[in-house]
């Protein structure tokens, strides 16, 4: 029988101490694990302008893409704030508990705006289907906006399923989504301030 090597044990004892004790004080926590996204699951949402649209594009989502539908409201044509739901909807991305999330207010822009204050989030405003592929293929968007006055029910349909359907190219394309998201991070101060 071998002998083990002194200073094998020793590590191994060491490297044993040290999971048992956890990080010595001030050391860097080890990174989050990697978030689990519900496949085929999407929150959608809207203020009373995108109501009705709202309804119909759950009805595509459901029952023509077989795809859960989580509607974090509004659930009436009474007046609410469209940053309440685009948040609503940007959450439950954000959070993984959804792939992909769509919000319809009167014309979009509001919503886009609000949702993009989420992190993890990349809501792309699209009016056709050139800007949803662009939005998928090349931004890796995950979270749509749809203006209901702005949009036909027939092609919000149609662009919610090209949406939900079109994966992102990657490639050159991933380079410039991590700078996107990387400006999350930035803490850049207004020239000028101290």
């Amino acid at each position: 029988m071998r002998t083990p090597d002194p200073e094998a044990v020793r590590r191994l004892v060491r490297e044993a101490v040290e999971r048992s004790l956890g990080p010595e004080p001030g050391t860097p926590a080890p990174p989050p694990p990697a978030r689990v996204v519900s496949p085929r699951r999407v929150a959608i949402g809207s203020d009373h302008g995108g109501f009705e649209l709202k309804q119909i594009l759950a009805r595509v989502i459901r029952d023509d893409l077989r795809w859960e539908v989580v509607d974090v409201g509004t659930h009436s044509t009474d007046a609410v704030d469209y940053p309440d739901f685009a948040a609503a909807v940007g959450r439950e991305v954000a959070a993984g508990r959804v792939k992909f999330g769509v919000v319809v207010d009167s014309a979009g822009i509001g919503s886009t705006m609000a949702a993009n204050k989420v992190a993890g989030v990349r809501c792309a405003l699209c009016h056709d289907d050139t800007t949803v592929l662009n939005a998928r293929e090349h931004n890796d968007a995950n979270m749509l906006a749809l203006g209901a006055r702005i949009v036909n029910r027939g092609a919000a349909s149609r662009m919610v399923r090209l949406f939900l359907t079109t994966a992102f190219a990657g490639g050159r394309h991933e380079r410039r989504v991590r700078k996107i998201m990387a400006l999350e991070s930035s803490a850049t101060a207004a020239p000028g301030a101290r």
